[in-house]
C-alpha cells in the first residue's frame, strides 16, 4: 500500500460523543453508515404509514423517468443493487402491478396507471419533506461538499484516486 504524501491522522474507534476537535479521528465507515441507516429509517417507516415500500417507490420513478417503457426484467437489473435482497424489486413490481399503479403493456413493458402516477407524485411530496427535515440547518453549498468528500472517498477507497474524477 503506498503512503500518502500529507501527514496521516490517526484512527481512532467510533465514538458518537465525539468533539469537534477530534472528529478528523473518526471513521468515516461509521458516521456515512450511521447516516444511512438512519436516514433510511426515517424515510422507510414515512413510506411505511402510508402502505408503501421504498423499493416500491424505486420502481414507481424507473418505470415514470425513462426514455421509453421498461420490461420488467430491466427493471430489476436497473435496481435491485439498491434492494436488501436480490427478488426484493420482482416482487414490488409484483405488488405494484396487483395493486394496479403499474400496468403491462401487449410489448410486456411497464407503464404507470393514473393511480400509480398519483402515489409517485404523492411519494415525491413526501421524500421532499423528509429532505427538508434531514437537512436543517445544512446549506446546499455544506450538502454539496459532504457529497463531493464522500465522493472523493469512494474513489480512494477503490483505487482510482484521480482528483480531476471527484
Amino acid at each position: 500500500m503506498e503512503e500518502p504524501a500529507e501527514a496521516i491522522t490517526d484512527q481512532a474507534p467510533a465514538n458518537p460523543a465525539a468533539t469537534d476537535d477530534t472528529l478528523a479521528t473518526q471513521p468515516v465507515g461509521y458516521w456515512s453508515g450511521l447516516a444511512h441507516a438512519s436516514v433510511t429509517r426515517r424515510l422507510r417507516d414515512a413510506m411505511a404509514r402510508t402502505d408503501v415500500t421504498q423499493p416500491q417507490y424505486w420502481v414507481l420513478n424507473r418505470v415514470h423517468g425513462g426514455p421509453a417503457a421498461p420490461s420488467r426484467e430491466e427493471v430489476v437489473a436497473q435496481l435491485t443493487h439498491l434492494a436488501d435482497g436480490p427478488h426484493e424489486i420482482a416482487r414490488s413490481v409484483d405488488q405494484l402491478l396487483h395493486r394496479a399503479w403499474l400496468r403491462t403493456d401487449a410489448a410486456q413493458r411497464l407503464h404507470l396507471t393514473g393511480a400509480g402516477e398519483a402515489a409517485r407524485v404523492r411519494l415525491r411530496e413526501l421524500v421532499t419533506e423528509l429532505r427538508a427535515v434531514v437537512h436543517r440547518g445544512i446549506s446546499d453549498e455544506e450538502y454539496v461538499a459532504a457529497l463531493k468528500v464522500l465522493r472523493r472517498m469512494v474513489a480512494n477507497a477503490e483505487g482510482d484516486g484521480d482528483p480531476e474524477k471527484a
